[in-house]
């Protein structure tokens, strides 16, 4: 569980995160939903380090992180596998370079070793036998694979998913949520997706946080979300063409 706890974050004069607090469940895919502005890639980004945040707690299973030194937050950064909206992939690298490479960055693992943990996750992500492809030949949905496959070749605790369906058809969408979902559940981590994709949330969403002008505004899951009394969260909701049918049909 990753717990954040009256998290405020200011960029100058701007209010960007005010009081947020919500908790990250275990073996639970928890989306972070909002506007464009409304602060939940800022708050993505201080979960893994990339910010710091001007007040509050954030711990990982118990252990405070921003009380931490600098040794002890690049272990927790060890524990977390992250995947990049654009899947950030190393174009010059083949599919088994990019996947072994945080295996020689932070192990000890010999070679055989690590190729065997890069089969392991290409063929938890259907792509067995796509080794020695470069980047520039995958398809968009693979890519995405690849950086999954890459995102948890650590065996991590918690996974972070920045727009994990930007630039997909509406198919591979729906294959690439299954996928985390798949994976959250089977190795019960903890993971968060930072989404404006309401198709996204209406099939994986356990644990949904609606954040509006940087506050956390709403939170439940996607069975409680269509029916909430909530103006903000009904407005960013409904101003998609699936819910608007949802909504004539309930």
């Amino acid at each position: 569980m990753i717990e954040v706890k009256n998290i405020h974050k200011k960029f100058g004069d701007n209010l960007v995160l005010n009081d947020v607090s919500f908790n990250f469940q275990r073996g639970k895919t928890n989306l972070i939903i909002g506007e464009s502005g409304s602060g939940k890639t800022t708050l993505l980004k201080i979960l893994i380090g990339l910010y710091p945040f001007d007040k509050g707690v954030i711990s990982y299973d118990g252990r405070i992180f921003n009380e931490m030194k600098l040794k002890e937050k690049r272990l927790i950064r060890q524990e977390i596998g992250m995947l990049f909206q654009g899947g950030a992939l190393f174009d010059y690298m083949t599919v088994e370079e990019n996947i072994k490479f945080p295996l020689t960055m932070f192990t000890n693992q010999t070679e055989e070793e690590k190729i065997d943990r890069v089969n392991f996750c290409l063929k938890r992500v259907n792509l067995e036998n796509q080794n020695n492809l470069l980047p520039s030949a995958l398809s968009g949905g693979m890519v995405k694979r690849v950086a999954i496959a890459r995102s948890i070749s650590m065996n991590p605790r918690y996974l972070l998913c920045d727009e994990p369906n930007s630039g997909l058809d509406p198919k591979t969408a729906i294959l690439i949520d299954d996928l985390i979902k798949e994976i959250t559940e089977e190795y019960n981590i903890t993971t968060i997706v930072n989404t404006h994709d309401m198709n996204s949330v209406m099939q994986i969403g356990d644990n949904i946080a609606f954040i509006h002008n940087g506050e956390i505004w709403w939170e439940g899951n996607k069975e409680e979300l269509i029916h909430a009394e909530n103006k903000e969260l009904h407005d960013f909701v409904f101003a998609s063409k699936l819910f608007k049918r949802l909504k004539r049909n309930s």
